[in-house]
């Protein structure tokens, strides 16, 4: 999960990390109290996106007055940066520069292990010193069980050739950047500018964190609290509060299916089916794992059928340590969950059974009569089926 920059200036204060005071607004009206919290100016005026070149976007404004912060805020709040629009703005402390550093913690995923970037030469240009000027640009393995103490934070500082009037500095700020990178679980830390003042303090005015949503569960209060929904599609909103693995697809046909791979098979071949039906395509991904109960089977449908775009809905299940008797129950008792909130099931279903117990599972379904339940044997008689009546087949 990436986070805005004002929610890592949040997480770098929580461990000590030297930053600046800022306050974050959603309105343009806003902003005028803001900066006058924070003495009036000079102040920052920063575009809240996921996404970097803020600046070189003009999504970054230097505001001397509370006055010219208003000013400066007005063309920002709604631009678009990279297919990100503004919905926030960050007003933050200005500080006077003498020198931008580059410093990151993330996770080096080739070689299994954590590694430290860091360079006397941070910035704007940071992306075109790595290409053109890559030894400018420290990278320094960092063992994951011997963590970051002050001696390897100072090896880290000095490969960057921090400047030695504050490379002591430097190296414990970083020293704090590694309690972030672990306190948190996270898989990137970084900041650019790390800024040394005319007083030789060292700042860091900028943040990106990535957190590692596999943590989510040790973490919550901070994942919850700070993870955005603006710009996710509702459907995959609802989904993840009924903690249903959905990912919302361009198409007409609704996939449920016991089991990642199976799924994935399942969105493939509903496909390739759907190309002789106008170009008809699956509508989503949703696993709905082996516990297929009443209650969850009936949360993906509702998922489901609530997206306008689907037509039909394909429901594939290999029995396994879940027999298909308990799917097919799942799937009838869904039907009276749905209707008994109001919620009945107006869109027609194909569902495809085997393994375990699939015999029963059929029988099931048969006696239960559902006039919008349709049964096929096979995988690819079931996807050519359910291709068909999202093209609006009788």
């Amino acid at each position: 999960m990436d986070l805005f920059e004002w929610q890592a200036k949040e997480l770098f204060a929580k461990y000590g990390v030297p930053t600046t005071k800022q306050v974050v607004v959603t309105s343009v009206d806003d902003v005028r109290a803001a900066a006058e919290e924070l003495g009036g100016g000079p102040v920052m005026v920063k575009a809240q996106v996921k996404a970097g070149g803020r600046g070189k976007a003009g999504g970054v404004k230097y505001a001397p007055t509370a006055d010219d912060a208003v000013e400066k805020a007005g063309p920002i709040m709604g631009m678009d940066i990279k297919g990100h629009t503004v919905r926030t703005i960050l007003i933050s402390e200005a500080a006077d520069i003498a020198e931008e550093y580059y410093f990151s913690f993330l996770l080096d995923r080739a070689n299994r292990s954590y590694l430290a970037m860091c360079s006397a030469e941070g910035g704007m240009e940071i992306e075109e010193l790595a290409v053109e000027r890559p030894e400018a640009l420290a990278r320094i393995p960092v063992d994951p069980v011997a963590g970051v103490d002050a001696i390897k934070a100072m090896e880290i500082a000095t490969a960057g050739n921090i400047p030695e009037a504050v490379r002591d500095s430097a190296a414990s700020v970083i020293e704090q950047l590694w309690e972030v990178f672990t306190g948190e679980e996270a898989t990137l830390v970084e900041v650019n500018p790390l800024v040394r003042t005319p007083d030789d303090q060292i700042l860091a005015l900028d943040g990106k964190v990535t957190l590692d949503e596999n943590a989510d569960f040790r973490h919550e209060e901070v994942h919850n609290g700070y993870r955005d929904t603006s710009a996710t599609d509702p459907l995959e909103v609802k989904a993840k509060a009924l903690n249903l693995n959905y990912v919302k697809l361009d198409g007409e046909v609704g996939i449920i299916g016991n089991g990642a791979g199976l799924v994935m098979s399942t969105l493939d071949v509903v496909a390739y089916a759907g190309e002789a039906e106008g170009g008809v395509r699956p509508a989503n991904f949703l696993d709905i794992g082996g516990g297929a109960s009443a209650e969850v089977m009936a949360n993906g449908l509702d998922v489901i059928l609530s997206d306008p775009s689907v037509k039909s809905v394909f429901v594939n299940v290999f029995g396994g340590i879940t027999a298909c008797d308990a799917v097919a129950n799942g799937i009838v008792q869904a039907f009276a969950l749905l209707e008994s909130k109001g919620e009945a099931v107006t869109k027609p279903l194909v569902v495809r059974l085997d393994g375990n117990n699939a015999e029963e599972g059929r029988r099931i379904l048969t006696e239960a009569g559902h006039p919008l339940v349709e049964q096929v044997d096979t995988m690819d008689g079931a996807a050519q089926r359910a291709a068909q009546l999202a093209n609006g087949a009788a």
